[in-house]
Parts: structure tokens; sequence; C-alpha cells
């Protein structure tokens, strides 16, 4: 498997918490109760899986190798994505932010929480289809088989390091469970 592949598929996970998000947000809108740790687990499961592990693997071990083989960083669809990236991370904040106020039983915090989970899985839908369509079809013709095995060893250190080992899986059981729980 392509480490763009693994990225893919990564896409595919992150993609149905965007689908949870919109329909706890939906819930919340509604005035049906969601319990705050829908959204809690949802953080935890941004913060970790998509920034730390995902967007690692983009920001730290694909876009340099990009870059070194004639993608430029700062212009074109690597500066779009790492625009988008700092984008989502400030969606994730104001979500948290609000969680916490949401968690302490204040209702007014609903508006903010819902537009943050809203802007955030607004943003990276798109995001994720150019990603899949146009920008790992840049990397997998510029970067050479070579280079394509040691982008594999450094995703695989990066989850190691900054995930652990098997939290895959655990986040995988995660969104599954907050499917059931939301009714996506």
């Amino acid at each position: 498997m392509k480490p763009t592949e693994e990225l893919k598929e990564e896409h595919k996970v992150i993609l149905r918490m965007l689908k949870i998000l919109e329909k706890a947000s939906q819930n919340l809108e509604e005035g049906k109760e969601v319990k705050p740790e829908v959204f809690k687990k949802a953080v935890d499961f941004i913060r970790n899986f998509v920034d730390k592990c995902h967007l690692g693997k983009e920001e730290d071990a694909l876009f340099p190798m990009m870059e070194k083989y004639g993608i430029p960083r700062e212009s074109g669809p690597l500066g779009v994505m790492l625009y988008e990236h700092t984008l989502s991370r400030n969606y994730v904040k104001g979500m948290a932010e609000a969680l916490e106020k949401y968690e302490k039983g204040d209702k007014s915090s609903i508006k903010k929480l819902v537009e943050n989970a809203l802007g955030f899985a607004g943003l990276l839908a798109p995001h994720i289809f150019k990603e899949d369509n146009i920008l790992y079809a840049m990397a997998d013709r510029n970067i050479p088989e070579k280079e394509q095995k040691v982008l594999e060893e450094k995703f695989e250190k990066i989850e190691k390091e900054r995930i652990g080992e098997g939290k895959h899986h655990e986040y995988l059981h995660l969104v599954e469970e907050l499917e059931k729980q939301v009714g996506v």
C-alpha cells in the first residue's frame, strides 16, 4: 500500500466522524439532548487521530517529501492544505472551549459548539476531497518509488510515537460507538 493510500483510508474514518459531528449538531439545534461526552470523544479523536497522527504524517513527512520533489510548500496546493489545517485547528479550539461550558450545563454555549463543529465538518469534507483527488495524485507522480518506502517508514514512526500502537484500532471503535450513539 502506498503511503497516500494509507492516508485515504484514514480519511474514510475521518469522514465518518464528520457525519457524527453533523448529526450531533443537528440534534442539538433541534433541542434534542446530546451528551457532552459525544463532543468530548470527538474532540479527542480529532486532536489525536486527526491532528497528531494524520496531519502529522502529512505535515512532517509527505509535504516535505513533495517539496523535495518540486512541489512548493508556500504556494499552490501545499500552501492551501496547510492553511486549511490551521483553520481546522481553530474550529477544534472553538469547539473545545464551548464544550467546556456545555459540560458545566451552560446551554448558551450550544450555539458556539454547533458553529465550530459544523465549521470543522464543512471545511474538512472538501479538504479531504482535494487531498484524495488532487494532492495525493501529485505525490504519487512526483515521489520516486524508493522514497515511497522511506515515507512508509516515517508514517509508521509518527503513528507509533504520537498516538501509540493499537490506537488506530481503538479510534475506529470509538467512531463506531459514536455512530450508534447519535444515530448516524
